[in-house]
């Protein structure tokens, strides 16, 4: 059986301050706090022979990555298709503002100077779907919050990419064998 574990990464110094980031070019670093997280992580993960960990290009998603398997021998890859949204002139606002904007336009809508809801949807359906290419038989994923979120609610068959999980922990495995990813995919593809 092949093995997909997915987490979000630890919370970071803008997780603290309710603010968004979908500029992988902005350094982020995760607090205390993710740190601990982070390692707790690499002890609920210490007994899976992983074999190899796919990281977005958020600096976050690397550190949660490197602190969890620190002493451990599996390699690291960056994927720019995890990465999170970009929220273009939203970058650095606070939650408030990227949910107000979220009310007020659809899922087509781009954020001003970023993508939307749906292209991004898209694109964790592109990045779950070359997970399925590859050959490895355990896998972890450093991803964020929103690409997580949506594959739980397409694999448990939402009709509803937001929900019903709406709250996706910092640092915590989710599971996923092949079926089940294959769900996901399939149900992002059919809710964009």
């Amino acid at each position: 059986m092949r093995l997909f574990v997915i987490a979000r990464h630890g919370e970071s110094a803008l997780n603290h301050e309710n603010r968004v980031n979908g500029d992988p070019a902005v350094p982020v670093a995760l607090t205390e706090k993710g740190r601990e997280e982070s390692r707790l992580l690499g002890r609920q993960l210490a007994h899976l022979p992983l074999e190899v960990c796919i990281h977005s290009r958020f600096g976050r998603t690397r550190e949660t990555a490197e602190i969890a398997l620190a002493g451990r021998d599996v390699p690291l890859e960056s994927e720019a298709l995890f990465d999170d949204i970009d929220v273009g002139d939203l970058e650095g606002k606070t939650l408030d503002d990227y949910r107000a904007w979220k009310r007020e336009h659809s899922r087509a809508d781009p954020f001003p100077g970023g993508e939307s809801l749906d292209n991004a949807a898209r694109r964790y359906g592109r990045a779950y779907g070359r997970l399925l290419e590859r050959t490895e038989a355990s896998i972890l994923v450093v991803t964020h919050e929103i690409p997580l979120r949506y594959a739980i609610n397409a694999a448990d068959g939402s009709d509803d990419l937001e929900g019903p999980t709406r709250r996706i922990a910092n640092a915590t495995p989710y599971l996923f064998d092949e079926t089940s990813l294959r769900r996901a995919v399939a149900g992002i593809e059919r809710l964009v």
